[in-house]
């Protein structure tokens, strides 16, 4: 057998360095149907093990749904505790129920909830940092230098806990009432999330996260709502068929509260007998005795203003020794008013 020399083997080497470099370079092709400038199209990395269930519009729609929850439990809280609570959504997302939990405390208030027309259960998740604040008020106390320990809920805490959950799950059945007559019950409580499975792990959740706020204390609250759990009621949460419910909604219930309130709102009514326009000067060497002239005759009527805006012309009197106006007719909108 022939050995090769060094010069041979130096010369093998550089050939095959040189085929390498004239190897046309490996480029990525991107079929579609229509033509595009492969420039400027986004490519994004697909996770087939998270699929996207749940479309843009019901997400858009179930945030909806819990923005009215958010509003109406924070209103039951402020009077069941005598102070300001404010609840409002901070995120509504969907992930796998393994995400969720692993991004849970422990210890936490993790309550299961059942629907009494869906099939399975539900998770509402609230913080400790806000827990105690409340159980702190619920006893008399001011919430100064709390400490917040980290520890499963006594039985005597979980119960005042329970008499909040009760209005939250008033609040949700009110809001979902938009959908689906529904009434929620707590069926367990769980300070570990880690133990409790409602579902697989991959399974597909929506999580609605709220913000709590109470003084100066604040805190998170999830609702977690498997997919399988509300996918019965999921052609129903689509954006068209809620802004219908919502028109429904505002032409009876919202319409019957605004004009309750409207009712009791106090406006601001002003008669002008006549108007004129003098300087600095003259209104400076105004005394006693001076008489401002104006071009409005005496025998015109005056013109009734609310909150600015002329209503009605009247004419001036009195009524048992006050001044008084009497309303002779409204102003037809667009009808000139002279000064």
């Amino acid at each position: 057998m022939s050995m090769l020399d060094q010069n041979e083997i130096d010369s093998l080497l550089a050939s095959v360095s040189t085929e390498e470099s004239n190897e046309p370079e490996q480029t990525i092709s991107i079929y579609s149907r229509t033509r595009k400038d492969l420039d400027n199209v986004e490519v994004r990395q697909y996770d087939f093990k998270r699929p996207e269930r749940v479309s843009k519009d019901q997400m858009m729609a179930l945030e909806t749904l819990h923005e009215a929850f958010a509003r109406n439990f924070g209103a039951s809280l402020s009077g069941f505790l005598r102070t300001i609570v404010e609840v409002r959504v901070a995120a509504c997302e969907q992930m796998t129920y393994g995400e969720f939990v692993s991004g849970l405390p422990n210890p936490t208030s993790y309550n299961l909830i059942q629907a009494d027309q869906l099939d399975g259960q539900m998770c509402l998740e609230i913080s400790p940092l806000i827990i105690y604040p409340i159980i702190d008020r619920l006893l008399g106390g001011t919430n100064q230098d709390l400490f917040i320990p980290q520890r499963p809920m006594t039985p005597i805490e979980q119960r005042l806990i329970s008499n909040v959950l009760r209005r939250g799950l008033a609040a949700m059945s009110e809001a979902w009432s938009s959908v689906k007559e529904l009434t929620f019950d707590i069926v367990s409580h769980e300070s570990n999330p880690q133990l409790v499975q409602i579902v697989p792990p991959n399974e597909v959740v929506m999580v609605i996260g709220l913000e709590m706020r109470m003084s100066s204390r604040a805190g998170t609250m999830n609702l977690c709502i498997p997919y399988n759990v509300i996918e019965p009621v999921m052609d129903e949460l689509s954006s068209q068929s809620w802004f219908a419910v919502s028109r429904n909604e505002s032409d009876d219930t919202s319409e019957r509260r605004i004009t309750e309130n409207l009712d009791q709102s106090g406006v601001e009514v002003c008669a002008t007998l006549a108007e004129t326009t003098i300087t600095l000067k003259e209104l400076s060497e105004l005394s006693v005795g001076d008489m401002i002239v104006t071009t409005h005759p005496s025998c015109s009527p005056c013109v009734i203003s609310v909150e600015g805006e002329p209503k009605f012309f009247a004419e001036p009197g009195r009524h048992k020794r006050n001044r008084a106006v009497r309303v002779i007719r409204g102003i037809e909108k667009g009808e000139r008013i002279d000064p």
